[in-house]
Parts: C-alpha cells; sequence; structure tokens
C-alpha cells in the first residue's frame, strides 16, 4: 500500500458540503483515481489521490479533469480550479484552500446557484463564406480572378495580398456573427464570455452563464440560428459546463 509520503491529493473544484460523489465518478491519473470530497463547513473539495511523482499534463487528465467537473456543474455549483492543483495531504484542502477561503468560495457558490457555463460553437462553411466575401467586394474578386489559373511562384505577392485580405474578411464577419448571437440570447438574460477562434473559419466561440432551468430556451435560440446559417455555418450548444470563463478560483498558496 502507498504510504503518505507517497501519494498526494489533487483537487478539481469546490462545491457545497452537501454534495455527494458519484462512486463511479474517476479522476485523472491510470488507473482513473477515485474522486472523493474534503469538507469544512459548508463548503467541500472535489478531490483524488494521486502518487506523488505522477507527471500531470497527459491528454487523458486534461480530459478526466475536464468531464468531472462538467459532470458535477449539470448537478450543483462547482467552481472548477485550473488543471494541476496538488497539496500534500487533505488536512492542507481543508485549511489552505477551503477555511482559508471560506466566505469567498461560499459567496461564488451561491453566485452559480441554479446556473452553468454554455458554449456556442459556429464554424463557416468555406466555399460559402468565400463566396459571401467575393460578392461583396469586387476589387477581391477582380484579384482573384487576375491570378487564377496563373504560375505560383509569379503570382505569390499577389496570393499573399488575397490571403489577408479574406481572412480579415472573416475576422469582421466573426465580429458581426458574434454579436448577432450575443443578440439573440439577450431575452435569456445570460452573461457574454468571448472567446477567442480556435480555427480560421470560427465564425463564434462564445461563452455564456445561463440558468440551467432556461435550457431548452437556450437550446431553441442556438437552433433558431442554426437554421437561419443553415449551409452558410454549422453551429453548436455545449454544455451545461463549469463556469469556466465566469470563475477564477485560487490555487493552494495563491
Amino acid at each position: 500500500m502507498a504510504t503518505e509520503t507517497e501519494t498526494a491529493v489533487y483537487i478539481y473544484g469546490i462545491v457545497p458540503a452537501d454534495v455527494e460523489t458519484d462512486p463511479d465518478a474517476q479522476g485523472i491519473g491510470d488507473p482513473p483515481a477515485q474522486v472523493r470530497t474534503v469538507r469544512c463547513d459548508g463548503i467541500a473539495a472535489l478531490v483524488s489521490e494521486i502518487p506523488r511523482d505522477q507527471p500531470l499534463g497527459r491528454p487523458e487528465d486534461l480530459t478526466a479533469h475536464a468531464a468531472l467537473l462538467d459532470a458535477a456543474a449539470a448537478e450543483t455549483p462547482v467552481l472548477p480550479l485550473r488543471f494541476g492543483a496538488v497539496v500534500t495531504t487533505e488536512e492542507a484542502v481543508e485549511e489552505e484552500l477551503l477555511r482559508a477561503h471560506q466566505d469567498d468560495f461560499t459567496a461564488a457558490l451561491n453566485e452559480l446557484e441554479g446556473r452553468a457555463e454554455y458554449v456556442v460553437k459556429a464554424r463557416y462553411v468555406e466555399e460559402t463564406v468565400l463566396r459571401e466575401i467575393l460578392d461583396e467586394n469586387e476589387s477581391l474578386a477582380q484579384l482573384r480572378e487576375t491570378i487564377r489559373g496563373k504560375p505560383e511562384d509569379a503570382t505569390r505577392n499577389e496570393r499573399m495580398a488575397l490571403g489577408e485580405q479574406i481572412n480579415n474578411a472573416i475576422a469582421a464577419k466573426r465580429e458581426a456573427d458574434t454579436q448577432r448571437v450575443a443578440d439573440a440570447l439577450a431575452p435569456l438574460e445570460v452573461q457574454i464570455a468571448p472567446r477567442q477562434p480556435t480555427h480560421e473559419e470560427d465564425a463564434v466561440h462564445l461563452a455564456c452563464l445561463a440558468e440551467t432551468a432556461k435550457h431548452d430556451d437556450l437550446e431553441g435560440a442556438v437552433g433558431k440560428l442554426a437554421k437561419e446559417w443553415e449551409g452558410r455555418a454549422t453551429v453548436r450548444l455545449l454544455g451545461p459546463l463549469a463556469a469556466y470563463d465566469f470563475v477564477l478560483t485560487e490555487q493552494p498558496g495563491e
């Protein structure tokens, strides 16, 4: 059996103290560690035991960290910690994290009661958005025709200029379409946090903090946009998720 000196405690996030962990919940590690709670008055930390010499950062661990927090967020308020929070013992979790920040954590959990994060992602259909841009900009369309069929080496500068201008046009459309989504969600009284695009053809990457009771309304609003943009952009709604974009939880010792 591992001794106390051979293990450490990995922390996933903060939840209300009355939360009961699912016996089947799996944490990081290979094999996945069992998840449990460390309680302190009205709050608790979701933790698991890991070997002290276990390297952190495997893609599987990152996925497990997020999956555990997202599953919790579907059922209860949860304050996510950044990946990689490790302390020596459960006593350190209680004293250095929970008791040291009890008032702040309690207030933040109260703010999140009944709410979770959702993410709207949309990606342009390449041919459609390119056609839109060329239809809206005659000079770009003429430049494209000028270099069509000519050797790449002979038109390198023109091709670079065309690519840069198209990218700028996509960025402008992304800004306008992101605002379009934000306006469509405004009646649901959500908090909005734009995210950086993850792909050059991203149309929208937007996080929102919404009441979980309005999940169906949120799906309806996003579904309406998906119909409007059919053939132009693919639209997805992800969630409920832990409120990564709306809560910054301090690590132990910070």
